[in-house]
């Protein structure tokens, strides 16, 4: 008899008589344990080992409560330590039957998190677990009842986000607690952080009680992107949502070519650039702390709106010598200023003087209920460019949240809807040397005090400034093999011992290790296909029937 052909009920149930068949499959007994490190469950002799997988659910039915935990190590047991030297009969299926479950066992660790109200919807729900259960409680797979308690459900509102391992049920998130606070999508490159992405993403807009502002680097998530697995291309929010969603554009010859329209042709000017920019800067332009700060002198030199312009038309003139002399800074470290930022000048989207104020635009479409995507197009393999748009952009936009919530708490205006703002490569942006002065440092670190939330997405989160990885209140993280990462995404994580163990053993596509404040405990989820059966639960808005199947039929024949 396997693990799925276990009847359902024992003698200790029955005795017990507080539910009946809302477990799932019995796999054992606790035999020991202790709160800090969870019980240790000693497997039935039907129950095989190789059918359970670290993160899977287990409800522990104990004499007065049920608990709700997840599986942290698997391993083999035996009462015999002779065992391990004795020359056993592998051939012979009568003494391997003997000993299976009697002298040799398996064993599992879980960790219980919550306690489970008797009575299914019981309002008070889920608590924390203060204790553990008794010597001999009954280990079963948890069943969907129980995930559903302790998850929610869609009839509830919640984004079916994937199901639990071994389990066909759908495991939900709580979108609007989701976007209280920033989050991050980690895991090394090629293990799903852009389909994992896509998919939350989607989320937000169909639950709607956020806009989002996403930084396309690779023009990935407005029109389409790519599967690299299956190698097709998915639909992007602008299919799925239609006018729900803007697309803006850095470069719209690559739009062009491609057969795609953009709600909004991006132009920066030189008078948009502030020193805090080229302090961002400094690694991806290889300048020294001496050269960045020259931005500081020039700005006092020339004023806030032209000192980019006029520094670069001394440049031209041949005049960066005596501006050196009258600023008394380093020539050297001027002439490196000067030939790291005119290369901007050379990129399409960059002009001397922009009348249009792309941060306001984006913030009508917002401010609408829309969610804004700015493709990079062939800017996206620039990553000064990408740091440089996104912190300028994110800047100004902040600014204006920070003038119209601070308006509304006076009785003066209505608050902003609440934005989450999406960045890649985060720890360019994020690094310890440079957290504490950039904008996306500020934001993380305001918990949504001005109403806007980050979505960073990184394969190097140790690269990310500890105090801000702290903020981050959910964390999606797939497949890690560096230990530093790992120590990143875990730290001040309560049971991180047990997870790091979780998130080591991984498969490396669609599974994540999912927690934090959305969650009332970790779990790993095989994320749900990002697809046909997909596409046909989410309802486009603004196009017609007939616009919509003309747009796929374009991007997909």
């Amino acid at each position: 008899m396997t693990l799925f052909d276990h009847p359902i009920g024992d003698a200790n149930e029955m005795a017990n008589g507080k539910f009946a068949a809302r477990q799932g499959q019995l796999l054992g007994m606790v035999v020991d344990g202790s709160v800090t490190n969870g019980v240790e469950v000693r497997l039935d002799s039907d129950v095989s080992v190789e059918r359970i997988k670290v993160g899977t659910f287990v409800t522990l039915q104990g004499s007065n409560n049920r608990f709700f935990g997840v599986v942290t190590d698997i391993a083999l047991g035996s009462t015999d330590p002779r065992m391990k030297y004795a020359s056993i009969p592998t051939d012979d299926v009568f003494v391997i039957q003997a000993l299976q479950g009697t002298v040799a066992f398996g064993m599992v660790s879980v960790l219980p998190q919550l306690t489970l109200p008797d009575v299914l919807g019981d309002e008070q729900g889920p608590a924390a677990a203060k204790s553990i259960p008794d010597h001999f409680s009954r280990a079963y797979i948890s069943s969907q009842e129980d995930v559903e308690t302790v998850f929610g459900s869609e009839k509830d509102g919640n984004f079916w986000l994937g199901s639990p391992l071994d389990m066909e049920t759908k495991l939900c998130l709580d979108l609007g607690e989701l976007v209280k606070r920033s989050m991050g999508v980690f895991g090394k490159s090629g293990t799903g952080k852009t389909f994992l992405t896509r998919l939350l993403l989607a989320g937000i807009v169909q639950n709607a009680q956020a806009s989002s502002l996403i930084f396309d680097m690779h023009s990935e998530y407005g029109w389409q992107g790519q599967d690299a697995d299956k190698g097709v291309n998915v639909k992007g929010l602008k299919q799925l949502f239609g006018a729900k969603v803007s697309t803006f554009t850095l470069d719209d010859d690559h739009s062009r070519r491609r057969g795609l329209s953009t709600d909004e042709t991006v132009k920066l000017g030189l008078n948009h650039i502030e020193p805090e920019d080229v302090e961002l800067l400094r690694e991806s332009l290889n300048l020294s702390d001496v050269a960045a700060s020259c931005a500081y002198n020039l700005r006092e030199k020339y004023g806030e709106e032209s000192w980019l312009k006029e520094f670069l038309d001394s440049g031209r003139n041949g005049s960066l010598l005596e501006l050196s002399d009258e600023l008394q800074v380093n020539p050297g470290a001027l002439r490196a200023l000067y030939n790291r930022m005119g290369r901007f000048t050379r990129h399409g989207f960059m002009v001397e003087h922009s009348r249009v104020d792309t941060a306001a635009l984006m913030i009508e479409h917002l401010e609408r209920g829309q969610h804004v995507v700015l493709e990079f197009g062939r800017y996206g393999d620039d990553e000064a460019a990408y740091i440089l748009v996104s912190n300028l952009l994110t800047r100004r936009i902040h600014r204006k949240y920070v003038e119209a919530k601070e308006t509304a708490m006076g009785g003066a205006g209505k608050e902003p809807r609440p934005l989450v703002i999406v960045i890649e490569e985060a720890h360019k942006f994020l690094n310890s040397s440079v957290a504490s002065q950039t904008i996306f440092g500020i934001i993380a670190r305001e918990l949504r005090k001005y109403n806007v939330t980050l979505m960073v997405i990184d394969q190097r989160p140790s690269g990310i400034d500890s105090e801000v990885l702290s903020q981050v209140g959910t964390r999606f993280s797939c497949l890690l093999d560096n230990e530093r990462d790992i120590d990143a995404v875990l730290s001040g994580t309560s049971g991180s011992r047990a997870l790091r163990s979780v998130l080591s053993r991984l498969e490396s596509k669609q599974q994540a290790l999912v927690f934090g404040h959305a969650l009332p405990l970790p779990v790993v989820v095989r994320i749900r296909d990002y697809g046909t059966s997909f596409y046909e639960t989410i309802e486009g808005g603004g196009d017609s029937e007939e616009e919509k199947k003309r747009k796929v039929d374009e991007l997909f024949r």
